[in-house]
């Protein structure tokens, strides 16, 4: 198993490239502070738990005033079968 190019156009590439070196150094002064990009994660996070506990609350909530305000009727057509031995 070798480590290299694998046919002609990758020999040619690393042929190009094999000499110039890559510094980047605009990447390290613009990068966020890793603590400010957690505590920015944490505050997102904390936010969408609170709005799904507020989501569940009102369910709750509207679940519980429903149930309070329905009306059961009893329906006017309901045929008892009585007992047999109750017709003697």
């Amino acid at each position: 198993m070798a480590i290299g190019a694998k046919d002609k156009i990758d020999a040619l590439l690393v042929k190009k490239y094999q000499g110039l070196k890559v510094d980047n150094p605009v990447v390290q002064s613009s990068m966020v502070d890793p603590q400010k990009m957690l505590d920015a994660m944490n505050d997102f996070a904390m936010v969408q738990m609170n709005a799904l506990n507020i989501q569940q609350q009102l369910k709750t909530t509207c679940i519980k005033a429903i149930s309070l305000n329905i009306q059961y009727r009893k329906s006017k057509h309901i045929k008892i079968k009585k007992p047999a031995q109750a017709l003697k």
